[in-house]
């Protein structure tokens, strides 16, 4: 079962395909299935050309592993991923000439 554990759109500063990328949606995601838990850190980026617009376009979506495994969802290794989300995605968003703008978020955050 694949759940976003945490996720929060922001501002962002990104241009992918030619289009300017003005929002980011950054997840913590949890995938387990018999007997086994993967996470994962992600970001896509979207266009955002207005207050309303929220359509994420998976053309710019990257992520990163952090822990694949035997067990189940863990709260507390949850909390640490997340503690650590902001420098995860900021690595990622550096290697495609991209950035997250973390002051500005457009949402407020779910967790699931």
């Amino acid at each position: 079962m694949v759940i976003n554990v945490y996720e929060r759109y922001y501002k962002a500063d990104a241009v992918f395909s030619d289009v300017p990328r003005n929002g980011a949606l950054v997840m913590l995601i949890s995938d387990s299935e018999d007997g086994f838990i993967t996470y994962k850190a992600a970001a896509t980026f979207f266009p955002h050309r207005d207050e309303e617009d929220y359509a994420v376009s998976y053309d710019a979506y990257f992520e990163k592993e952090l822990y694949s495994g035997k067990g189940r969802r863990s709260g507390k290794r949850e909390a640490i991923y997340i503690d650590e989300l902001q420098e995860t995605i900021d690595l990622i968003a550096k290697e495609q000439n991209a950035s997250v703008l973390w002051d500005e978020p457009l949402r407020e955050e779910r967790r699931g």
